[in-house]
């Protein structure tokens, strides 16, 4: 198959088809390479291969046929030149972060990210002389107000965790173009199947695979995506020497999940609106935050920016903490834990969980309260979600 011909397939033909890598024995699955190193036909071809003057394979660290079919299958996705897979979403983050700057610089990040991403900016990369604002991820003037000589990357999540808020990629693009500064977009909640940053102007596109990706809660992983002058000539040294490395086994079983994932995102989006619709009726409910829902603040901007709303809702339930523990515990369906992306539906408290480490301000900032609820919508039946909600509801 041609290059030409992959880049008019559907989204829905390059989850399945794209980065194939068959070996001598014509597998029609995906072959998983459990190996650490490779063997070579002699030390001239060795010394070669390391060198990379010749093509070839080195050591699973950074270079593995598993992995490369991964990566291959991702960037089309995504419509990039380049991807490298990494041990985790947060590895893929770090990675980016060290691998574009040093003491002295400066980062702008959306306030509602996730809890370690806060973590990760303002405190861990704190410590190297590494200086972060977060500013609301909505207000384009505010990602030009905070700019200085030093600023070298934007990072923006976009829907955010857990509010769902919906950032102008295009906008928050043209600002870093303007000032000569990366912009890296966390694309997990959306995936390539609903959201493709790269086309709306973002230089990097960050993945947690362990979500949507992978789609059943099964491994961790992660990527960054984007063109080869970023990602292989500044991400992957990084990764070479420093080792946050996607398995073979994982990079396999995402593999997996990416033959399913239009399918998966179209279904769980559909049913989210479903829900998200039920829940603004029911009494005790004081807000719903879904892109979908045209109560949404950033509805247009979602409708324009997605080809769907996500599976990913949260809600505000009256009573704070204690009447959203009571919703959580009087589940009997849905899976009471903080990871989201699986066909199974998942309930979490974002405050006391994956926002639980941050300090009150940063919560309050990104507005994240003790009766705030986080669904991660999967395929089962609405009917029998809306009756496992009823019930803590009541």
């Amino acid at each position: 198959m041609s290059d030409r011909q992959a880049e008019k397939q559907r989204i829905a033909t390059r989850g399945v088809r794209a980065g194939q890598l068959r070996t001598q024995f014509r597998e029609h699955s995906e072959a998983l390479f459990l190996t650490s190193s490779f063997i070579y036909e002699s030390a001239a071809q060795a010394a070669a291969t390391f060198m990379g003057e010749e093509d070839g394979y080195v050591y699973s660290r950074f270079s593995n046929p598993t992995v490369a079919m991964l990566q291959e299958r991702l960037a089309s996705l995504e419509g990039g030149e380049s991807c490298i897979a990494t041990a985790s979403g947060m590895s893929a983050i770090l990675a980016t972060a060290m691998s574009l700057l040093k003491a002295g610089d400066h980062v702008v990040c959306s306030k509602s990210v996730f809890g370690s991403t806060v973590q990760l900016f303002g405190t861990v990369l704190a410590r190297f002389g590494v200086e972060t604002t977060f500013v609301p991820g909505c207000d384009t003037q505010a990602w030009a107000s905070a700019l200085r000589p030093t600023t070298r990357l934007f990072f923006l999540e976009t829907p955010s965790n857990p509010l769902t808020e919906v950032a102008d990629i295009a906008a928050v693009a043209a600002i870093a173009r303007g000032a000569g500064v990366v912009l890296a977009v966390d694309n997990a909640f959306c995936t390539p199947a609903l959201q493709r940053p790269l086309e709306l102007g973002a230089d990097l596109v960050i993945h947690s695979a362990t979500k949507h990706l992978d789609g059943q809660g099964r491994v961790v992983g992660g990527a960054v995506v984007g063109p080869a002058s970023l990602v292989q000539e500044k991400v992957f040294p990084f990764l070479r020497t420093a080792g946050p490395s996607l398995s073979p086994f994982n990079a396999w079983v995402i593999l997996k999940g990416l033959e399913t994932l239009e399918l998966r995102m179209r279904a769980q989006s559909e049913a989210a609106l479903e829900l998200a619709r039920w829940l603004s009726e029911q009494r005790g409910v004081r807000h719903v935050y879904y892109p979908g829902l045209p109560s949404h603040p950033q509805h247009a901007l979602a409708a324009r920016q997605q080809s769907g709303g996500g599976a990913i809702i949260s809600f505000e339930v009256e009573g704070g903490r204690e009447a959203a523990w009571k919703v959580i515990d009087s589940t009997r369906l849905m899976s009471i834990t903080a990871n989201l992306g699986d066909v199974k539906t998942t309930i979490t408290h974002p405050a006391t969980t994956t926002h639980g480490r941050i300090s009150p301000e940063a919560r309050a900032a990104a507005g994240v309260t003790e009766g705030l609820l986080r669904l991660s919508v999967g395929l089962e039946a609405v009917a029998d979600l809306k009756e496992d909600l009823a019930r803590g509801l009541r």
